[in-house]
């Protein structure tokens, strides 16, 4: 038995209050508060309401869910409880595992009509904002907070107003915000907060724009924001807005601000975040250094990623599948290998996305029997149901070790409905193989399957083409139009000086496009003279020989990689990000360039990395 409650600084006897209400503090677990409450049962202080009241609070602070059971039980034997002892058990619960009990709790207060305070409703809707989906509740108890006279509480109204705008019901968040007579800065945080889980960042921003004094949640809801949305851009302008005003991010900022650099390839950007983590000595949690692994891997510094991934002494899951993606993205199929073979050895349990990593890192490797082996493994050895996007990367396994017919069986023996990413894997592998049968069969399937995505009519047309049937490509180019979908166009992007550039197929939107384009011609002429020959044969079909080669010298990472010439010095390494896939064109330009000009070009596709240097490519021509 601990000896807590039979040691005393003084042999002078003392009340039961003054004994037992300063050993609650002194617990250090649930057996311990037992033998409190043992004392207060047998010297009769349980019945005494502030002694009983900070029972409980001692019960529910500890983080043993054995002392929130027993809280429980204290709970139902005290008579009448008072409404601080039902807002303690309301609060403790809403943060559990299980917050629906602090709502069902509530309606036994409501039963017993135990009169509310100022810190019932805030606790009751922490209750509602943890839950999936609690519409109908956070509605009937705004319509309790309005009954009771609660409805200008700032505290309840703020809670109240973070329940809808967390649950979507912005509507009903923004008609709250607008009827807040005093808004203090939690409001405008939660709505702007709302306004961008939304996704109406527009409103957010202009909400942003009008706070008077911004904290730093307020910075950081926003930049988030943009992440989430996908503006990636945007999320670092501000992030720059917010260094010029000397603002200090806190680490989800911080966190946002790099998923952005990775995603636009903003390595100095990346680099410089790094470097002020470590000067301001922000420590680098598993969080922090998740997102610097993956934006390292994804800005083509794979070494860097290393890096930062082995000085990590307690590794996660997902600090073990960044690191396996990146080598995968990278083509180093056998060291995402051997890393997912190490974090079997720890006893680091694998996830959907890290089987997803390691079989892009076979099927990128060429690795057939290790993929074949991983996919086996998962429903085997883990007792998982192999995902659609296993699938997916099993059939592009396949499909690019030119094993199309047994891709294809896989893809009718699948236990899931195959979607448009499997379809397209193997459609993709036909056009690498030329087997255009197969190939004219699945890309019917994909529009079928997808008839508003522009990229399945390209593929198709391509398909038709390359086989001979000019006149069937046509139609599909000419249906694509009929039915009004526009085609995605290609956007390079390239990060130089905190800045980020992007180019569009043509673009003459840039403040220095005439020195851009003066420069890819002397890049043009100089590739002639090397044996360069644009290759034309599946580009465009509706335009002259001429008209053709025109068009393709004005793709976008062309242009991207004329403005790296201008704005880096010769020899400098030239990082280019592109959304689509880089056409064989421009792959077999760039490896050129890679050659002719001694220079490094590292460029991202939506696929993977391609590392071009002296004139061949990390791809090795499979893409």
């Amino acid at each position: 038995m601990s000896p807590l409650l039979l040691s005393h600084t003084s042999h002078i006897p003392l009340k039961p209050e003054a004994e037992c209400i300063p050993l609650l503090h002194k617990c250090s677990d649930v057996e311990e508060l037992k033998q409190v409450h043992a004392r207060m049962i047998k010297t009769g202080l349980i019945l005494d309401a502030i002694p009983a009241s900070r029972l409980l609070a001692a019960l529910c602070a500890d983080s043993n869910a054995g002392s929130m059971t027993y809280a429980l039980m204290v709970f139902e034997r005290i008579q009448n409880p008072n409404t601080f002892m039902w807002n303690t058990m309301i609060r403790a619960l809403s943060s559990g595992n299980n917050p629906e009990e602090a709502i069902l709790l509530y309606c036994q207060m409501l039963y017993n009509a135990v009169p509310h305070n100022s810190y019932t409703f805030p606790f009751l809707l922490k209750a509602c904002a943890n839950l999936p989906s609690a519409t109908e509740e956070t509605q009937q108890i705004h319509c309790h907070i309005i009954k009771t006279g609660y409805a200008l509480e700032v505290c309840t109204t703020n809670s109240l107003l973070h329940v809808y705008a967390k649950s979507g019901g912005i509507l009903s968040a923004s008609q709250l915000f607008d009827s807040i007579p005093c808004r203090d800065i939690v409001s405008w945080n939660s709505m702007i907060d709302g306004y961008a889980k939304g996704g109406k960042i527009e409103m957010a921003r202009e909400l942003f724009d009008q706070m008077e004094n911004k904290n730093i949640i307020s910075w950081t809801s926003m930049i988030t924001g943009y992440v989430e949305n996908c503006l990636f851009k945007e999320a670092l302008e501000l992030f720059r807005k917010m260094q010029v005003m000397d603002i200090e991010p806190d680490t989800i900022a911080l966190a946002s601000v790099l998923t952005a650099c990775a995603h636009v390839g903003a390595l100095d950007e990346g680099r410089w975040i790094h470097t002020y983590i470590k000067k301001k000595q922000i420590r680098l949690d598993l969080v922090l250094r998740c997102v610097l692994v993956d934006m390292y891997a994804k800005c083509g510094e794979l070494d860097e990623a290393l890096a930062v991934f082995k000085t990590t002494k307690e590794k996660n899951v997902c600090m073990c599948t960044a690191m396996i993606t990146g080598f995968a993205v990278h083509g180093r199929g056998r060291e995402a290998l051997d890393l997912f073979t190490d974090m079997e050895r720890t006893g680091i349990k694998p996830n959907n996305i890290t089987f997803t990593g390691v079989l892009t890192a076979c099927s990128y490797a060429g690795m057939v029997e290790e993929g074949k082996s991983i996919f086996e493994r998962i429903e085997k050895d883990y007792d998982m149901s192999p995902s659609v996007e296993h699938y997916g990367c099993m059939v592009d396994l396949l499909g690019r070790a030119g094993l199309l017919k047994e891709a294809e069986e896989m893809i009718r023996k699948m236990p899931v409905k195959p979607n448009a990413a499997v379809w397209g894997a193997l459609l993709n592998a036909c056009r690498v193989h030329l087997n255009f049968e197969l190939g004219r069969r699945v890309g019917k399937i994909l529009i079928d399957l997808e008839p508003k995505q522009s990229g399945r009519y390209v593929q198709l047309a391509g398909i038709l083409a390359a086989e001979g049937f000019w006149d069937e490509a046509v139609v599909v180019r000419n249906l694509m139009k009929e039915k009004g979908v526009a085609k995605l166009p290609g956007c390079s992007s390239i990060s130089l000086g905190g800045c980020v550039h992007e180019f569009v197929a043509g673009d003459r939107s840039h403040p220095q496009t005439g020195e851009i384009y003066l420069e890819w011609n002397n890049i043009l002429r100089r590739l002639k003279k090397e044996g360069y020959a644009p290759s034309t044969e599946n580009l465009l079909l509706d335009l002259e020989e001429e008209e053709k080669e025109t068009a393709i010298h004005c793709h976008s990472e062309k242009l991207a990689i004329a403005f790296g010439f201008i704005r880096t010095k010769p020899g400098a390494t030239i990082r280019i990000v592109k959304n689509l896939r880089v056409c064989s064109d421009c792959h077999i330009v760039t490896k050129l360039i890679s050659k002719v000009y001694s220079r490094k070009i590292i460029m991202r596709d939506r696929n993977r990395f391609h590392v071009f240097i002296n004139g061949q490519c990390s791809c090795r021509d499979c893409w």
